[in-house]
């Protein structure tokens, strides 16, 4: 369903210089007030299209619940980030990951690449 509203309700992906610009297009990332070469970060926008950002959030929140029953190593990046933070900010924190991943494999017209995968080859 997140592939379908990609395709639907974004534009084109090469309107984007990276994958930070497609993240804060969603809304998932924060707002910055930086100045003098300090980088002052704020709290998640929430302004963007609210469509797939509801859809990456939900797959985020399903993936952090997963934890709990202990799928996912505590030395994973997603374990590693709960041990510190509350749920519902990690899942923000995974879907901003994968919206850049979405740009990633668009623009590159790659395909998805499993980390455990590409680190056992």
């Amino acid at each position: 369903m997140t592939a379908l509203a990609v395709e639907s309700f974004a534009p084109d992906m090469v309107q984007f210089k990276c994958g930070r610009d497609f993240a804060a297009w969603l809304g998932l990332v924060p707002r910055q007030h930086s100045t003098g070469g300090k980088a002052r970060l704020g709290r998640i926008s929430k302004a963007g299209q609210t469509d797939i950002r509801r859809l990456l959030i939900i797959g985020a929140m399903s993936r952090v619940i997963s934890r709990a029953r202990h799928k996912i190593h505590a030395e994973s990046w997603i374990g590693r980030i709960l041990s510190g933070k509350p749920k519902l900010v990690v899942a923000i924190a995974l879907a901003n990951k994968m919206a850049r991943l979405i740009w990633a494999m668009i623009t590159r017209h790659e395909d998805y690449r499993d980390p455990a995968m590409a680190a056992a080859a």
